[in-house]
């Protein structure tokens, strides 16, 4: 095949920008992201409206590399819960993927222009990421990227079929994957630690986007109000890998047992530990009758409306590696650890549980040292721990 070509279900092949202006209308940019420009494509044969990715390969290495991954994933995937490719093309100076267009808007817009808002719906949601999340994982991809910004309903008119987008960083699970990227605040502790990591870390960030959806807050958030980026990634990163979050009152007061218990599930600090999307599919939140009915609008809208127009957390830039985003974070640990200590509430002093131990290993194997770790334990909030070891049991899996 000639150099700039890409084959796919139709059978041909296409190597310049008058192929692909032979068969679909291509519109303005609507929108610029961080690896590609959005835009919409008409199809001149069926008049079918597709949205339109293109990626620049002047714009670098890393750029091309992304584009390259999400069409070699999109080509191996087909689920009604994630954003079908229809077609690629690659010319000498950019590429375009073709996929459905989601008309429906964001899950965060929906539940704005919602009158009532539940646990049930937000159960919908989250039984169909975790479906889409299942379906990756049962071909050993880890999607490594999942937030409640690349979630969309599929149409306007139907807000039952939520979809999955942004396969750019998707990645095989051959063997341990090392590589840190993602977006901050929905990262698991390992990938924080810098540990090996597989498909326990897409588990881990839907457990961040239901406790999002429930709250309106992240579970995971620098309450010092600080101002530097790198600062404030640092103070997150470490409440990440302690697993330090709460159910704050009063947000939390009208959330039922089952949907915190699920919450714990999906974001238990132990990888080994933390419940599968398969599993989490059988949680009673999730099939049985666990979510609650009580309507959660104005409270979890307030929040919402709270958190993103501070955008403190989600417009923040989100590098496909954190290596550079977190060297401070990685190679200076003690003043993050002080800063934390000084603004914390709680114990002056590790009890000694297995809990803080794991959390000592962890620490004194991401930056050499037990006493920096014991650093960190010593300024955690005790309500924190709390909130993990009230957690009822699970009896909800077959």
């Amino acid at each position: 095949m000639p150099f700039g070509c890409l084959a796919l279900r139709d059978g041909r092949s296409y190597s310049s920008p008058t192929d692909i202006t032979d068969k679909y209308e291509i519109g303005q940019v609507l929108k610029a992201k961080e690896f590609c420009e959005l835009c919409l494509a008409k199809e001149r044969q069926t008049d079918k409206v597709y949205v339109c990715k293109k990626f620049l390969k002047k714009d670098g290495k890393k750029v091309r590399k992304a584009a390259k991954n999400e069409i070699m994933i999109l080509k191996l995937v087909n689920h009604p819960n994630i954003l079908q490719l229809i077609d690629a093309f690659e010319t000498r100076k950019e590429f375009y993927i073709i996929q459905e267009l989601a008309t429906g808007g964001d899950v965060f817009d929906w539940i704005l222009d919602q009158g009532n808002y539940t646990e049930r719906d937000a159960s919908n949601v989250i039984r169909q990421v975790l479906e889409a999340v299942a379906y990756l994982h049962s071909l050993n991809i880890v999607h490594r990227n999942l937030k409640l910004e690349n979630l969309m309903y599929y149409t306007e008119n139907n807000h039952n079929k939520v979809v999955l987008r942004d396969f750019y960083l998707s990645k095989f699970e051959n063997g341990s994957i090392t590589e840190p990227c993602g977006t901050p605040e929905y990262l698991a502790p390992e990938v924080v630690a810098r540990h090996r990591y597989g498909r326990p870390v897409d588990c881990w960030a839907v457990g961040v986007i239901m406790y999002i959806l429930l709250s309106g807050n992240p579970p995971f958030y620098d309450e010092t109000e600080e101002e530097n980026t790198d600062l404030h990634n640092r103070i997150i990163f470490c409440r990440i890998v302690a697993g330090e979050f709460e159910f704050d009152s009063p947000y939390w007061d009208d959330i039922s047992p089952a949907a915190k218990e699920l919450v714990c599930r999906l974001m238990e600090v132990d990888p080994m530990l933390r419940i599968t999307a398969q599993d989490a599919l059988w949680h009673e939140w999730i099939a049985g009758n666990g979510a609650s009915e009580k309507n959660l609008k104005e409270g979890v809208c307030a929040q919402f409306e709270k958190n993103f127009a501070k955008a403190k957390w989600r417009v923040r830039a989100l590098p496909s590696s954190l290596r550079q985003l977190s060297f401070h974070f990685f190679t200076e640990p003690r003043c993050v650890m002080e800063h934390l200590a000084e603004n914390s509430h709680g114990r002056t002093e590790s009890d000694g549980s297995p809990h803080d131990d794991a959390l000592l290993s962890l620490f004194g194997s991401l930056w050499g040292s037990t006493e920096t770790s014991a650093l960190f334990i010593t300024g955690r909030k005790k309500k924190a721990r709390k909130t993990i070891v009230t957690c009822e049991p699970d009896s909800l899996l077959p």
